[in-house]
């Protein structure tokens, strides 16, 4: 298991720049570091390297990968059909490809949580350090454990007995297999997307699993963004590990929390209170 860290705060106050100095910092001093950037504009550059969907070494201990939404989409997409193959006698989407997809809203952050979570099972690094909107975007996607295990306690027994459920049935098989890596029918389906769920909520409860911190500067309108994010991190029981501050801020601005001074040119980062 890793620890996931990601960073909150308005744009342009420096989160991917803390991102790349965290990761440079926790590699040097012998942590496995997998950097994980998700910008729509594909913003993250490290040592030069042109970054893609699968991850690459780029330094001693660090690796790092740019999520694409459209390449995720379609490598999903595809572990449907297989699904759907498999256990259909008439498959449905065999006609249809990934490319010929669009990202309806809301998907990049399930694909990207499913992506994580994968990573995460593999045991091969012990951070992930997550670079992404660091907005309300990001809480969504962390708080998805929590609010898709309420759906699916709630219409569970809907969708098992109900005829709509049985005519769905065969098409939300196949994604859901391939999404939540899970088989059987729907109601074993269910039951185990509800552990996957409830495990997910659990680590995104465990600071020791996944944290974030409030990255500000000290203009007033990044302050007021950070204290918003950190209220919303509460309501999805995400801990905040602390404020990451370009400027002087005082510290009663976000007591209790700690607020740690950043340089203006950051090479490396190591966070004082991360074990």
């Amino acid at each position: 298991m890793s620890q996931i860290l990601t960073f909150l705060g308005k744009g342009g106050v420096g989160k991917t720049t803390i991102a790349i100095a965290l990761a440079r910092g926790y590699a040097n001093q012998g942590k496995r570091v997998l950097l994980v950037g998700q910008e729509a504009d594909g913003g993250l550059n490290i040592h030069g390297k042109i970054l893609t969907c699968e991850p690459q070494e780029i330094a001693p201990n660090l690796s790092a990968v740019q999520l694409q939404v459209t390449t995720l989409l379609e490598a999903y997409w595809e572990k449907m059909k297989a699904m759907e193959t498999k256990f259909l006698r008439t498959p449905f989407f065999q006609e249809v490809y990934g490319q010929e997809l669009g990202i309806l809203p809301g998907m990049d952050q399930a694909l990207a949580l499913s992506w994580l979570r994968e990573r995460d099972s593999e045991n091969k690094y012990d951070l992930i350090i997550y670079d992404g909107s660091g907005d309300l975007l990001t809480l969504r996607m962390l708080g998805m454990p929590e609010i898709l295990g309420w759906y699916l306690r709630r219409f569970r027994q809907v969708l098992t007995n109900s005829a709509m459920g049985q005519a769905l049935s065969p098409f939300v098989e196949p994604m859901l297999r391939s999404i939540m890596q899970v088989s059987g029918d729907i109601s074993q389906q269910t039951g185990q997307m509800t552990d996957i769920l409830n495990l997910g909520q659990q680590a995104v409860n465990n600071p020791e699993r996944v944290a974030a911190y409030l990255v500000t500067t000290n203009e007033a309108r990044a302050i007021a963004a950070a204290k918003y994010l950190w209220g919303s991190a509460q309501q999805v029981g995400l801990t905040i590990g602390g404020v990451l501050a370009q400027g002087e801020i005082a510290k009663s601005e976000f007591a209790p929390l700690p607020i740690v001074s950043l340089a203006e040119n950051i090479q490396e980062l190591i966070l004082p209170d991360y074990a």
